[in-house]
């Protein structure tokens, strides 16, 4: 420490760590982080591929079934109906955080 410097106060350590905990969170006041858009990004993303992937599995298993058991277009309908709600309880999870991690907490927590 340099010769006529004081010491930091408590209230100024509080304050830095306060900035600090919210540019890592990116909640900085005024100004946008840029990481919250990236990462509602990112899961509108996920949430659309695993909508259409889930799909996309029952449409093809039905499609392969149909075929193999020539019973054209019942299990079709059956596995898109399948597929479909498997991808809407997926997009329920990731909507909800029920696929976060053990040991995590949602940044509300």
């Amino acid at each position: 420490m340099a010769q006529g410097e004081k010491p930091n106060s408590l209230e100024e350590l509080d304050e830095r760590l306060q900035a600090a905990r919210q540019r890592r969170n990116g909640t900085v006041k005024g100004k946008s982080g840029g990481r919250s858009g990236e990462q509602g990004l990112g899961t509108a993303l996920r949430i659309g591929v695993d909508l259409v992937a889930a799909i996309g599995v029952g449409v093809g298993i039905g499609l392969l079934l149909d075929h193999w058991l020539d019973t054209k277009p019942w299990f079709l309908i059956g596995f898109f109906l399948l597929g479909a709600a498997a991808g809407i309880v997926n997009v329920v999870r990731v909507a909800s955080g029920y696929g976060l991690a053990a040991g995590y907490k949602k940044s509300g927590d």
